[in-house]
């Protein structure tokens, strides 16, 4: 096998074979294994180092070996250093075993006592290997039908359902907590300190130029009444303000300028601003807004109130 394999594909191969086990095995995350941890370099060093050791080392005790043999030895292993592939020794013994073939000096102890016009037909054993195969199939199909005909194990078709029915589950709960993917049917409300303060910050920064810093309207309509031209409540102002307002006249869409999660705090924020009575506000515009949904019980129900959940 040597002269197949000689040393300067024998020790690359190997080598090669052992770093890429250590890059599979060891989790280096973005980098290489021997690039993040030193230790490795320094052990595929000195394994390197190693091997070419062994392969010098054997060399030498093979010249030695040689040397030490008598003539007819040393005749005999240069005949089997010279055979070719298909003639080793040990490539007949491989395929013997595989095959079971008979030499062809023993073909006549295999003639079948039968003549099909001249041809005759030999009485071989089939292959060991087809043999094997043959019966791991038999063992095959007897499970396959056990497994699916019997016990009625789930199929491809079967599999493929069940995880994508699994797969919409997921995507509808990522869909109620991903922020960025927020609409106007999934916004909620935010009460919460920190949330308004960031909504305060994106409304002085984009709105105020039209609204004015207290929002009570300046080339925009009025925010802290109880009339709207669009709509109130944290769902209709949401998109409101992620498409834009009235065609011609109304305010542009945000959407391709703030986030779902960014318009979510700037409109809760502005909602806070109800009732808040700014210095000479703009006059009301639009209509005064009941959401439906509100469960009227008294005159507060007629109120501008949004009873959109409230996200704590």
């Amino acid at each position: 096998m040597k002269k197949f394999f000689p040393v300067y594909v024998r020790v690359p191969l190997i080598f090669f074979i052992v770093f890429a086990l250590m890059e599979y095995f060891i989790d280096s995350g973005d980098k290489p294994a021997f690039v993040k941890y030193p230790m490795v370099s320094l052990f595929l060093f000195v394994f390197l180092f190693i091997l070419i050791a062994i392969e010098i080392t054997l060399s030498a005790v093979n010249r030695v070996m040689f040397q030490l043999l008598s003539p007819e030895e040393k005749a005999q292993k240069e005949l089997e250093e010279s055979l070719s592939f298909k003639e080793s020794t040990w490539f007949k013994n491989l395929m013997h075993k595989l095959t079971k073939t008979e030499p062809i000096e023993k073909e006549g102890d295999l003639l079948m006592d039968h003549d099909y016009d001249g041809i005759k037909e030999l009485d071989n054993n089939l292959p060991p290997w087809w043999v094997y195969l043959f019966y791991i199939c038999i063992i095959f199909g007897v499970i396959y039908v056990v497994r699916y005909d019997v016990l009625g194990a789930d199929d491809q078709e079967m599999e493929l359902k069940k995880e994508m029915a699994q797969a919409k589950i997921d995507v509808e709960e990522y869909m109620k907590t991903a922020p960025d993917l927020m609409d106007e049917k999934t916004v909620v409300l935010l009460t919460d300190a920190p949330s308004l303060d960031e909504g305060k910050t994106i409304f002085t920064t984009n709105c105020a130029a039209c609204h004015r810093a207290d929002a009570g309207g300046q080339i925009g309509p009025n925010l802290t009444d109880d009339k709207w031209i669009l709509g109130g409540g944290i769902k209709n102002l949401f998109h409101t303000i992620t498409n834009g307002g009235r065609d011609g006249k109304g305010m542009i869409a945000w959407k391709g300028t703030l986030k779902p999660k960014e318009i979510q705090k700037v409109a809760s924020y502005i909602l806070s601003l109800q009732g808040s009575n700014p210095k000479d506000p703009k006059a009301p515009e639009g209509e005064v807004w009941v959401d439906d949904s509100a469960p009227k019980t008294d005159a507060a129900a007629a109120t501008t109130k949004d009873t959109t959940e409230v996200k704590k």
